[in-house]
């Protein structure tokens, strides 16, 4: 039986997990202090041989009572343990500290999410992303992301690219395989992190990318700084429009942590535009995170909790879906499923399709 589908606690454990919860957002600053003090690196340095509060306030300049109110609320997150007089650091502040995936995930959510949350029963209630007005006056994220400020400018592209970029290389062997692609048209292309790629891996495959005009700037000017501006057009679009106009060409259609960012009636909507815009021959590659697809508790839980994001700060209406959702959505808008392939990259879900029945037998 699948993780989400069981509730085998105890009453004490579920009444202890309760009050991890009800204190979660003091131990996740405390966890941070601990990182931007310098309080887990000396802990590191120190190794087995442990610390106390003294060599630590000496070490990191953070007086005595700081380094051990912020000890002990690490000591009851498991960060760190404790002996009676000394501190050593625990294999849960050792990922924090040297962990990629715990540091991108912990700038984001800090840097990003953290104070807009506040505004997530608004969110809820209104369907609009009320969380955003933390960071600027903008209807949705989106066109705001080369403007937000920093660190959560940083902190967004980072943990944006950070999964994108582990399933790449893996892609790239599938996509540039027998039967490579001459012409791409990436939807969503964002900065053009994944075009650059496909131009880098093969010299001379086309590519069109399509996105709103704000992302198109940052994507055209790293093509050209690459030096792929010959083989690249930009097709600046607005995928919400009623008339959208999409390019007629590519045999290969491009789709990467893409239609998260849009409510049902919307992803339903783009995907129609895409099959009509689409030649009869084209394949469509969607790449995305479903919660139902992971292999462990921990991923469905960093995916629905990064739902709640698209809820309060991206647009209100959008989230991670379960994969049999976005499969019925994709059949409704006249795709066929011809292959799907879990566990690439980081856990991503790559679904390969063709229009409906034109190139199906």
């Amino acid at each position: 039986m699948p993780h989400h589908a069981q509730d085998n606690l105890t009453a004490m454990q579920a009444k202890e997990l309760a009050q991890y919860l009800a204190f979660a957002p003091i131990a996740f600053q405390a966890a941070r202090s601990l990182l931007r003090l310098g309080i887990l690196e000396a802990l590191d340095a120190a190794g087995k041989q442990g610390c106390d509060v003294a060599a630590l306030a000496q070490q990191t300049g953070v007086d005595e009572y700081g380094v051990q109110v912020l000890l002990d609320m690490g000591m009851s997150s498991r960060l760190v343990i404790f002996d009676g007089s000394l501190y050593r650091l625990a294999k849960t502040g050792y990922f924090l500290l040297h962990d990629d995936m715990t540091r991108v995930n912990m700038a984001f959510t800090d840097d990003v999410c953290y104070r807009a949350m506040e505004h997530l029963d608004d969110a809820i209630r209104d369907g609009r992303p009320a969380g955003l007005s933390e960071l600027g006056d903008w209807p949705t994220i989106y066109p705001a992301l080369a403007a937000l400020p920093e660190p959560a400018r940083t902190s967004w592209f980072e943990f944006d690219h950070f999964y994108s970029d582990r399933a790449f290389p893996e892609l790239l062997k599938q996509i540039f395989g027998d039967n490579a692609p001459q012409h791409i048209v990436d939807v969503g292309a964002n900065t053009g992190r994944w075009a650059s790629q496909c131009l880098k891996h093969d010299a001379s495959v086309q590519m069109t990318l399509v996105d709103l005009p704000q992302q198109l700037q940052l994507a055209g000017a790293s093509m050209v700084q690459q030096g792929f501006a010959q083989r690249v057009s930009l097709h600046p679009a607005n995928m919400l429009e009623p008339d959208v106009r999409l390019p007629r060409s590519g045999d290969l259609w491009w789709m990467s942590q893409f239609l998260d960012c849009f409510s049902p009636e919307q992803v339903l909507h783009i995907l129609r535009a895409a099959h009509a815009a689409m030649p009869d021959d084209a394949r469509l590659y969607i790449l995305e995170l479903f919660w139902d697809r992971q292999q462990h508790a921990a991923a469905s839980y960093s995916l629905n909790a990064t739902s709640l994001y698209f809820t309060c700060l991206a647009n209100g209406n959008s989230r991670f879906y379960r994969s049999d959702e976005l499969l019925r959505l994709v059949h409704e808008a006249g795709f066929v499923l011809l292959s799907e392939e879990d566990d690439v990259g980081l856990g991503h879900t790559l679904f390969r399709l063709a229009k409906a029945p034109a190139t199906v037998a």
